[in-house]
C-alpha cells in the first residue's frame, strides 16, 4: 500500500507541475490561447524527432498526442477466442516538452471460455524522451517510461494487485526504414507468487512506401519469471500495416488533427503460449 501511495503523490505532483502556470509560462505567448498553445508546444516537441508511424502493436520509441483505441480477438490453445474492445489505449499528450503522459481506459473482454465478461484494469503512466534527431541529422529516438495498472477490473478480468512497468525504448532510421525495440518489466505489488514477474521484449522493422503506407513486422517475445509460467518463453511474429496519417484540414500546415489505421495478425512462434493467434485493428485520432 505505501508504493500505491508514492504512486498517486508522484501522479498528483506531476500534474499539478504539468497544469501549472509557472510550467507553461516559458512556452506560452501572451496572447496565445491555452489549447493553441497546448498544439504548438506538441509540435514543436514531435518536430526534433523522426516522422515514424506508431507501430501497430508495439510501443513507440517517440513522442505522441492522440487517442487511440484497439481491437483484438485472441484465439487461445484450446480454440477459445478472447474479444478485447480498446486494447487498454486511451489518451495520450504532451503537456511539456520531451514528455507524455498515457491515460488508458480499461478495455472490455468479451469471452467465449464461459469466463464473466467484463472490464480490465486502468493504467496511467509518464514517459521521457532522453535524445533524438531528425531523418537527417542522425534518425534516431530514445525513451524511458514508468507505467502502472490498478486492478479496477470487474469479475476477475484484471490483475488482483497493481502492478508497476517500468520501460525504455530505442529507435534508429536508415532512410525510409527503421528499427525500433522496447523493453518492460511487469512488477506486481502483491500477490507475486501467482501473478509473477515478466520481461516483455519487441522489436519491429518498418518502412514507408508512398505518402500514407506503413507495412511492417514486429517480433515479440516474454520471458516469465514466477507465476503459473515460471521459467516459460513464448515468441509472437505480427505482419501488420499502417495507413495514415490522413489530416483533416491538408491545407493548413499547422494543422494537427489526423486519423491513422492499422491491421495485422499475430502468431504463435514457440511451442509454448497463452494464445495461438490474435487478429488485430487500430485506429488513431492524433491532435
Amino acid at each position: 500500500m505505501s508504493l500505491i501511495r508514492a504512486m498517486s503523490v508522484l501522479c498528483v505532483a506531476c500534474f499539478g507541475l504539468m497544469f501549472s502556470p509557472d510550467a507553461f509560462a516559458t512556452e506560452m505567448d501572451d496572447n496565445e490561447g491555452f489549447f493553441a498553445g497546448f498544439e504548438r508546444r506538441a509540435t514543436a516537441t514531435q518536430s526534433k524527432q523522426p516522422g515514424w508511424a506508431v507501430p501497430l502493436f508495439a510501443p513507440h520509441s517517440g513522442l505522441i498526442q492522440s487517442i487511440r483505441q484497439d481491437f483484438t480477438r485472441q484465439i487461445g490453445t484450446t480454440g477459445t477466442e478472447t474479444w478485447n474492445y480498446g486494447g487498454g489505449k486511451g489518451v495520450n499528450f504532451i503537456p511539456l516538452p520531451n514528455t507524455q503522459v498515457d491515460i488508458n481506459f480499461p478495455p472490455y473482454f468479451q469471452r467465449s471460455s464461459g469466463t464473466v465478461d467484463g472490464a480490465g484494469d486502468f493504467s496511467f503512466g509518464v514517459k521521457y524522451r532522453l535524445a533524438t534527431a531528425k531523418e537527417k541529422k542522425g534518425n534516431y529516438s530514445v525513451m524511458v517510461g514508468i507505467a502502472a495498472a490498478v486492478p479496477t477490473g470487474s469479475y476477475s478480468n484484471g490483475a488482483t494487485h497493481t502492478v508497476i512497468s517500468p520501460n525504455v525504448a530505442v529507435g534508429k532510421g536508415w532512410g525510409r526504414f527503421d528499427v525500433q525495440s522496447s523493453a518492460l518489466i511487469n512488477l506486481p505489488t502483491g500477490n507475486t507468487g501467482r501473478l509473477g514477474r515478466h520481461v516483455t521484449w519487441h522489436t519491429l522493422a518498418q518502412v514507408h512506401l508512398g505518402k500514407y503506407f506503413w507495412p511492417e513486422i514486429e517480433n515479440s517475445t516474454t520471458f516469465y519469471q514466477g507465476g503459473t509460467n515460471d521459467g516459460r518463453v513464448q515468441n509472437h511474429i505480427l505482419p501488420g500495416l499502417m495507413f495514415g496519417k490522413i489530416k483533416f484540414k491538408p491545407e493548413d500546415p499547422k494543422s494537427r488533427t489526423g486519423i491513422s489505421v492499422g491491421a495485422g495478425m499475430q502468431f504463435a512462434t514457440t511451442h509454448f503460449h497463452v494464445h495461438d493467434h490474435m487478429p488485430i485493428f487500430s485506429a488513431r485520432f492524433t491532435f
